[in-house]
């Protein structure tokens, strides 16, 4: 349980780092993804600690970057 809390917080930690280098809102981002902006932050803040892989896989087209790039460490 422990490494699915450890990625769920890098994958938001890197939702994050990315939303801010591009100066992209949540909101702009869960609206593009066509998903609530709840979702969208329980994934950031990493309480959601197993979102799907199809929900980032949507996430990761709107912000044009691979999975690789938001599963890595920074």
């Amino acid at each position: 349980m422990s490494i699915q809390i450890a990625n769920a917080n890098k994958v938001g930690n890197n939702i994050s780092r990315i939303c801010y280098e591009r100066k992209m809102s949540y909101y702009m981002l869960a609206k593009n993804v066509g998903m609530p902006l709840t979702t969208l932050m329980h994934i950031v803040d990493g309480t959601s600690r197993n979102p799907g892989i199809y929900t980032i896989e949507r996430i990761c087209g709107v912000l044009q970057i691979s999975i690789v790039d938001v599963m890595k460490e920074v």
